[in-house]
């Protein structure tokens, strides 16, 4: 099934609300770039593929519906902002909480409460208020590179069909992500020592 089969006449609209809240974290860069430290190392988008969320809505009770898709889940539009250090994560989420083309629906702070599995990440559920992408919904989740990495390799462990020492390989990943997070605040101190010093 194609994004124009699945979400219809809004697909293109879908397209421009990714440009409008890349063009949000764009702005943000060049807004509080100083001394060429760069506080967004990449931003990725996607809309999701229609298989991906109808097994979404199937797996949340919803109705596999093109209704459900845009008001019952809200990652429909999905951005991920990838910084430097936690401090930048926070830092980004303090801006976009003041920015008027958008309405923040719901946080999730991952960092201060991580998952059972040792992820963290500040994901921010949004409606967009206004411009190109008026009434759509979307997520952004904010972290950090070191996390990004360990994240997308869990992403790819987690989706093997058959894990024989399945325990024993969700605790390793649980310790290699309660290791990052160490890293992450080493570096963070180190970074902070420098700036300040």
């Amino acid at each position: 099934m194609t994004f124009e089969e699945f979400y219809g006449t809004n697909y293109a609209k879908m397209q421009k609300a990714q440009k409008q809240l890349q063009d949000m974290v764009y702005r943000y860069e060049k807004q509080v770039n100083k001394d060429d430290l760069n506080p967004v190392m990449y931003l990725s988008s996607r809309i999701k593929q229609p298989e991906s969320m109808l097994l979404k809505l199937k797996k949340r009770g919803f109705e596999q519906t093109l209704d459900a898709a845009l008001h019952d889940v809200f990652d429909a539009v999905g951005l991920r902002v990838i910084c430097s250090f936690v401090s930048d994560v926070y830092d980004f989420v303090s801006w976009l909480r003041r920015q008027n083309e958008i309405e923040i629906i719901e946080e999730k702070d991952y960092y201060t409460c991580p998952k059972p599995n040792g992820y963290r990440s500040f994901h921010v559920l949004l409606k967009i208020k206004e411009g190109a992408g008026k009434d759509l919904h979307a997520e952004m989740q904010i972290r950090t590179i070191a996390i990004d990495c360990w994240a997308s390799l869990e992403h790819q462990i987690k989706y093997k069909k058959e894990l024989s020492n399945e325990q024993m390989i969700r605790e390793e990943l649980k310790r290699c992500a309660d290791e990052i997070a160490s890293t992450d605040l080493s570096m963070q101190t180190i970074r902070d020592i420098l700036m300040n010093g």
